[in-house]
């Protein structure tokens, strides 16, 4: 009877028995995804500080676009007016504030430069940081998976 129950025993925790390279397979496949999830993670980081770079160059531009065409405005306007008195009752004081005008927008377009070289140079230091990041944890991936692939 004692043979019996032992036979019952073992056909009833058979089903429940794992196989040691059972283990080992769920451990690195729950790493390998763990380290995989990372990368990718990582990885969209990386695309994102390029698209927000590409943005910041885009918006620069349009920026000291637009100054440079209100610039052209006031020279248009100051030429027109050269010949033409101005119907004020100070034309040279008007024409002054137009070119004081002028500078002020030449001054926030070279802020703007200043400006956008300060964040495309933060930006491209966070993208290196996370370049380098990314190619250590893939450097990891790739030892483990030989490590693993020893160890079979």
């Amino acid at each position: 009877m004692e043979l019996k129950a032992k036979e019952l025993l073992k056909q009833g925790f058979s089903e429940f028995e794992i196989p040691k390279n059972h283990e080992i397979s769920t451990n690195e496949d729950l790493f390998g995804e763990v380290g995989k999830s990372k990368i990718d993670a990582l990885k969209n980081s990386i695309s994102e500080i390029h698209e927000m770079i590409q943005s910041r160059e885009r918006l620069s531009r349009k920026i000291h676009e637009e100054g440079e065409n209100l610039k052209s405005e006031i020279k248009g306007y100051l030429s027109e007016n050269e010949k033409m008195q101005i119907a004020s009752s100070d034309p040279t004081r008007e024409k002054n504030d137009l070119r004081h005008k002028k500078i002020e927008i030449s001054e926030l377009q070279m802020n703007e430069k200043i400006g956008c070289w300060k964040d495309i140079a933060f930006l491209k230091k966070e993208l290196r940081e996370y370049e380098r990041e990314l190619t250590e944890k893939e450097d990891r991936m790739k030892m483990f998976e030989k490590i693993m692939g020893a160890e079979d």
